[in-house]
């Protein structure tokens, strides 16, 4: 199956994604985490228009081939409500898939609008991550910013910073990247997202638990097993928050465990869409 690329309203922007399967079938929107683009999600996108659904990888707005904020925003309510904008241009119920700053972004959106979403499923998710979990992400878009001297340093800072497998394929970050007149390799994102402010400021961990206190849509977490974000204590406080919360768990896998094969987690998404059948928009 071929994806094709749209382009939907998000929040005073447009947000550019490749969709896979029937327009008119339910949709599933994916939203990758800071840094990456929709290629994240691509697989997994392709994966559910197979099965029958309607599956768009968006690029989050300054992120890919969607537009850049021109107020500077990238505080976590600003991909928040880019969700909300989307939400509003299907008439079917929706189900918001997530990873990091876009798990971030779907729940917060998602929990605002309960009769337009079918199921929340996030990626390695949770309230209350650690700061000084976070450093890594902060060195990853400080040495992005710079640039890199080849495909090969740049998938260096993608395993060290990001702690993900190496990729095996370096070639394969063309498709993510830019390269300058100087030879150096960007990734596509507006370097303002990457400022110290937007970085896990104390407003976002408000904004996440409001979200989990709020949300009454299905809800799950996969849980990456090796995560160095998502632990016992906070998935603990996220449960208590949102009692309906089901829990599962990426065996081996590593905070964006989403970033390059995500076979697996396309096939617990199947099975989660199976148990919640779809319902009117209300």
């Amino acid at each position: 199956m071929r994806g094709q690329t749209v382009s939907y309203r998000g929040d005073g922007l447009e947000l550019s994604g490749v969709a896979f399967g029937d327009p008119e079938a339910s949709p599933v929107l994916f939203f990758h985490g800071g840094g990456q683009s929709r290629n994240a999600w691509r697989g997994s996108a392709q994966q559910v228009g197979e099965a029958g659904f309607y599956g768009i990888a968006f690029d989050l707005r300054g992120h890919g081939e969607s537009g850049w904020a021109a107020d500077g925003d990238y505080h976590v309510e600003a991909f928040a409500r880019d969700v909300e904008v989307l939400l509003t241009q299907f008439t079917r119920r929706v189900t918001l898939v997530g990873a990091s700053r876009g798990g971030q972004a779907a729940l917060i959106g998602g929990a605002r609008h309960p009769a337009r979403v079918r199921l929340i499923m996030l990626a390695d998710v949770a309230p209350d991550m650690p700061d000084d979990g976070i450093e890594g992400i902060r060195q990853f878009f400080a040495e992005g910013a710079r640039g890199y001297d080849s495909l090969d340093t740049a998938a260096d800072a993608l395993s060290h910073h990001l702690q993900q497998p190496r990729v095996a394929d370096p070639a394969r970050l063309a498709r993510s990247m830019r390269q300058d007149d100087n030879g150096h390799w960007h990734w596509h994102w507006d370097p303002a997202t990457g400022k110290h402010e937007f970085l896990h400021p104390p407003s976002e961990n408000e904004a996440v638990l409001a979200a989990a206190a709020r949300v009454t849509s299905p809800l799950v977490m996969v849980r990456a097993e090796l995560s160095h974000l998502v632990n016992d204590t906070n998935t603990a406080r996220f449960k208590a928050l949102a009692p309906h919360l089901d829990v599962l768990t990426a065996p081996g896998a590593g905070h964006m465990f989403t970033a390059d094969r995500n076979d697996a987690f396309a096939a617990q998404l199947l099975a989660q869409l199976a148990c919640y059948p779809e319902e009117p928009v209300g």
